[in-house]
């Protein structure tokens, strides 16, 4: 039951907002500017001239409907949206978060192409609270979601500080290159520096550094698929206790490792699959729909048809094989085919050349990365706290179960 307190205001929707339907801005018309374009799916581009004034709320009205975007500058809201023309006195992103909470499948006035008529949603009953407690409510949630922001372009950091760190060892060489000429590798330690060699050498017709080996992929790591049991079998899914990952697993990750997959199958199930059950630590590539996708698994995980795994056992170290696999996607995109779409096959992954550094720089690397992949990983699991507890709050807190000050503690241990 409802704890509303006398000072929850009651009425319909459009009693407290006005909602708009956006304005058609075809791609060929766009200029080159910085104002956010706001269509159904998310901003999806930019403009020279915005239409309205920010902060603003946009939900979708046309295709993805009921998606809801707050924008915190001047953006254009695209028709196939809704935005919200006048808040009325009302807390902007207060209602960015109730509106998250309306069954808008129940609004729907399109039989086809799914589809919201504003005048509808504007008669639809509803209780908030008055602006003061709006605000305190928006302060509570944007608390969480400022933190799980933070935490996505700290990883978005140090992510790129990985990606640069290899391109500068394994890729560039830079370390060698210096050495060379008679200078101390830059931003290197100089025991990390005495590893490398001070010049290259030709092996199998590609210049790297001396002492360092050509290796083919499928010699330096065991390279294996995987299948998809029927799924008209219960026996192979119901009840499932191992994980089983596809590449939609990966496309909503906006990081590298991977602890959970939406599906999970039985020891049957498990049967079905040669590659079986891989170990944490196995490198995931996505090699169809799209190619490309990469992640450590940090669960042990069964795969569909549509990955290759390449499992780290044989000398060549984890980190080192995700970020030549991200450093090498143009060639390995380069060796798919498919009519259908494009799939990058087992046979033609394996023979793609690695060059392999000595064993102690291989070390160092590892040495280097794994703080930052923690960090990472450190970071991914407090955010999926916090998301959790947001998504718990939302609806307690904007029905009036829960009270600002009980909520603002639960946030405040959370953080």
């Amino acid at each position: 039951m409802r704890d509303v307190s006398s000072s929850w205001l009651r009425g319909k929707l459009g009693d407290f907002i006005t909602l708009q339907r956006g304005f058609d801005l075809p791609e060929y018309e766009r200029q080159f500017g910085t104002v956010p374009v706001v269509t159904s799916a998310g901003i999806s581009g930019t403009h020279a001239e915005a239409k309205v004034r920010g902060p603003g709320v946009v939900m979708g009205r046309y295709g993805t409907i009921g998606q809801i975007y707050y924008i915190n500058q001047d953006y254009w809201p695209h028709n196939t949206s809704l935005y919200i023309k006048d808040f009325k006195g009302n807390h902007p992103k207060f209602f960015y978060y109730f509106l998250k909470t309306v069954n808008y499948e129940s609004h729907n006035d399109k039989s086809s192409v799914p589809g919201l008529n504003r005048n509808h949603l504007h008669l639809v009953e509803i209780t908030v609270p008055a602006p003061e407690e709006q605000r305190a409510i928006a302060r509570i949630l944007g608390a969480l979601d400022d933190k799980i922001e933070l935490n996505r372009r700290q990883n978005a950091i140090l992510e790129a500080l990985a990606r640069a760190i290899f391109q500068s060892w394994f890729v560039d060489f830079d370390p060698v290159h210096a050495k060379a000429a008679g200078r101390a590798p830059a931003a290197m330690d100089a025991a990390t520096a005495a590893l490398f060699p001070a010049a290259f050498e030709v092996r199998d017709g590609r210049e790297v550094p001396r002492g360092w080996r050509v290796k083919s992929i499928g010699d330096v790591t065991r390279v294996v698929g995987g299948s998809t049991p029927s799924t008209q079998e219960p026996a192979f899914w119901e009840g499932g206790m191992h994980h089983w990952a596809t590449p939609k697993d990966l496309s909503s990750l906006a990081t590298i490792p991977l602890l959970d997959t939406e599906r999970c199958i039985t020891d049957a199930g498990l049967s079905q699959i040669g590659s079986g059950l891989l170990p944490p630590g196995t490198v995931l590539l996505s090699s169809r729909a799209p190619i490309g996708y990469t992640v450590i698994a940090e669960i042990s995980v069964a795969i569909n048809q549509g990955f290759i795994a390449m499992i780290c056992d044989r000398g060549l170290p984890n980190h080192y094989v995700l970020w030549w696999t991200r450093a090498n996607l143009d060639e390995i995109k380069g060796r798919a085919n498919g009519t259908t779409f494009l799939e990058i096959s087992k046979s033609n992954f394996r023979p793609m050349l690695v060059t392999v550094p000595s064993a102690s720089i291989l070390d160092a690397f590892v040495e280097v990365m794994e703080p930052l992949y923690q960090k990472v990983r450190a970071n991914l699991l407090q955010t999926r706290t916090l998301a959790t507890l947001r998504d718990m709050l939302l609806p307690r807190l904007l029905s009036g179960e829960l009270r600002v000050r009980a909520a603002a503690a639960l946030v405040e241990g959370a953080l």
